[in-house]
Formats: structure tokens, sequence, C-alpha cells
């Protein structure tokens, strides 16, 4: 399958995910390694970010979609203030999706400079799409899937 890496995306030079270890509300610990050999996408994201809700629905309705892959998506709250509860959040919005809580310096780490931004890893580990869409139906999100399912 072809994919276009146009539209409210930047297309990645194969740039390998670095490791980051992070944990969720109930202190369990998650490490990018313990996907190795699947694909992942990691939703940078805040509780206070208009965008991100409305995206949210969007990658919850995909996550729904490749339910049955090994496909994993990860949320990566970060620059949140003190009393958000990023997890709850989520739940309160139907989404189902693993939360990770605290992932200022994995932001860092990923170069994230706003939220929403949906990082696309293909099971070699490498980065093969960065989107920043707030749309939760731009077709190009699903196309990415695609791709990283093939």
């Amino acid at each position: 399958m072809s994919f276009n890496f146009a539209h409210a995306a930047t297309q990645v030079n194969e740039s390998f995910a670095a490791n980051f270890t992070l944990s969720t509300a109930g202190g369990e610990q998650i490490s990018l390694s313990d996907y190795a050999g699947k694909p992942v996408v990691l939703h940078f994201w805040a509780t206070w970010c208009p965008y991100c809700k409305k995206l949210q629905p969007g990658l919850e309705k995909l996550r729904n979609k490749y339910q049955h892959t090994d496909l994993q998506m990860l949320a990566i709250s970060f620059k949140e203030d003190n009393d958000a509860n990023p997890t709850q959040s989520l739940l309160d919005r139907g989404v189902g999706m693993k939360s990770l809580v605290k992932g200022d310096k994995v932001a860092k780490l990923y170069e994230v400079q706003g939220t929403p931004t949906t990082v696309f890893i293909a099971r070699n580990g490498h980065i093969v799409w960065i989107s920043h869409t707030a749309d939760p139906n731009d077709e190009n999100l699903d196309k990415a899937l695609q791709y990283l399912l093939e």
C-alpha cells in the first residue's frame, strides 16, 4: 500500500524511536521497548487541550478498528496542571488507550512542540510519520495505521 505523507503531517526520515519509561496513574511502569516488534502510536496530549479532545474520538475509533492486530496506542500526557487527572479524562471521553502520565521528558526527547502530536512507529522501531492534525476524521490517520500494519 502506498501512503501519502501529505496533509497536516511531517514525514520523518526514518528516525529511530528512542526508548523511554513512564508510569500509568496506577504506578505501572511502561517502556517503549515493551512493544518491540509491534507498530506503536504515541499520542502526546494534555487535558486542557481542546484540539486533543477533538482528535481523541477519532483515534479511539481507529484503535477499536484495529484491535484485532498487534497495534499499540499509548496516550502520553504532558504540560499538565498539578490537579489534572489525564487517565480519568480519557475514560470520561470514552478513550480506552493506555494512558501514561508526566510525559514532559519524553515529549522533549521526541521534540514535541505542541498538542496534539501523534507519532507513528513501525515494527522496526523507526518513526515513519508525525501528525499534528486535530481532525478526528483525517483519512491519513487510518492510512498511516494501514501502512504500519502491512
